[in-house]
């Protein structure tokens, strides 16, 4: 028998959690963004009036006022989002306890084994449409398939507050045609290569070759076959379940361009201190470190290296971090975003350091050294508070701070 997944999007969730907190905002187009402040900000989200003026997300707010000018700009309030965010889940979890989030503002449903209680897929969603909107004052769109990867096209394919079913009756006719982009994971360097090659529907690369597709895309074009044929058969996680972690990552964008290497490391070790922290508290190690940079043109770069032995140590994650900035920019060009990510993690315990004749035994000793110190670092600020250790690197600069501002 075939599943009966849903894949619930809220519509302009961050705009509409906004709206609900000032209900003027709903009177005329607003967009919510990172700092209202700076005409160099970046939308965040936008309400249906603005999104009718072409306000796009991620734009820049000096571009969005263009061509909306009467756009009304508000700071992000996160800790609601996340209080809505789980709202909506509560409100899911009445129907299955297969509610697996896909972000803040969506998650997949699987209520095969609720139909008998509730009524049909269709019907399910239209009632959580309805309920949402009643008691929690959001509306949301609802795709209704028999597979995640539908599921989740069809949520985009009609908003707002709209409920589409793609069967396996009907999603030949009706999802084969779409453009490939619609497609989960298929993104803009994707859509251009497959148009390249011709392929410019669902239905096109649905009709591919199984090895031509792997060839250009490898693994990953096994996956965009399946799920243009109809055949993701992934699971939805249980609400309940222990969820893995992929990565540990942070980012920051700078309240003034980072210029030179010294107030690069002061951003670096600010993210590396934080990246460190989380994972000795999992108890992970990662064996690659990820690289993020965003210029004040938006203009975006990033580079990764594979570490000869897997760390969980601040300061060997701000070194590396810097060896890359070092490697891959130009210190004299400014510096508006950067972003550490520790990947390809495995548990302490398990990691394994490879030995050589030629490593030298004090090397071996300062890891284990640099571990002590974390870990008491780590100590003393679950005890005393976060600011009660600081890297010295931060206390300098605190301190040069300090003095230029007397």
């Amino acid at each position: 028998m075939d599943r009966t997944i849903l894949h619930c999007d809220c519509n302009s969730f961050y705009a509409s959690v906004e709206t609900l907190l000032d209900p003027t905002l709903a009177d005329g187009p607003s967009a919510v963004c990172g700092d209202p402040e700076s005409r160099h900000g970046i939308i965040l989200a936008k309400n249906e009036k603005a999104k009718a003026f072409g306000v796009q997300t991620a734009e820049t707010i000096w571009q969005a006022r263009r061509k909306c000018p009467k756009l009304r700009l508000v700071a992000p309030h996160r800790s609601e989002y996340i209080k809505y965010s789980r709202r909506c889940n509560e409100l899911y979890l009445q129907y299955t306890d297969l509610v697996d989030p896909f972000g803040i503002d969506e998650s997949f449903l699987d209520v095969t084994g609720s139909m008998h209680l509730f009524g049909t897929g269709e019907q399910i969603a239209d009632e959580l449409r309805r309920r949402m909107r009643e008691e929690i004052g959001l509306t949301i769109s609802v795709g209704v398939s028999f597979n995640r990867a539908f599921a989740k096209l069809g949520s985009d394919y009609k908003k707002p507050d709209a409920t589409t079913v793609f069967s396996r009756e009907n999603y030949r006719q009706t999802v084969w045609p779409l453009p490939v982009n619609t497609l989960l994971y298929v993104g803009k360097r994707a859509t251009d290569r497959l148009a390249q090659l011709g392929v410019h529907t669902v239905g096109d690369l649905a009709a591919c070759n199984a090895a031509f597709v792997r060839n250009i895309f490898g693994k990953m074009g096994d996956t965009l076959l399946r799920y243009a044929r109809g055949q993701d058969d992934e699971p939805v996680r249980s609400f309940y379940d222990e969820r893995e972690v992929k990565s540990v990552g942070n980012s920051m964008t700078f309240s003034h361009n980072l210029a030179g290497e010294d107030e690069c490391r002061l951003g670096l070790t600010a993210l590396c201190d934080n990246v460190g922290r989380r994972l000795r508290k999992r108890g992970l190690m990662c064996q690659t470190v990820q690289l993020g940079i965003r210029d004040p043109a938006f203009h975006n770069r990033s580079r990764q290296i594979t570490l000869a032995q897997p760390t969980n140590s601040t300061r060997t994650l701000i070194d590396t971090t810097m060896a890359l900035l070092r490697a891959h920019w130009q210190m004299d060009k400014p510096v508006r975003l950067l972003s550490v990510t520790a990947a390809n993690l495995v548990p302490e315990g398990q990691s394994c350091e490879q030995l050589s004749l030629f490593d030298a035994a004090d090397a071996a000793q300062q890891r284990e050294r640099q571990h002590r110190l974390d870990q008491t670092v780590d100590t003393l600020r679950q005890r005393f508070g976060d600011q009660s250790v600081m890297l010295a690197h931060s206390v300098k600069k605190k301190r040069q701070d300090d003095k230029c501002s007397k």
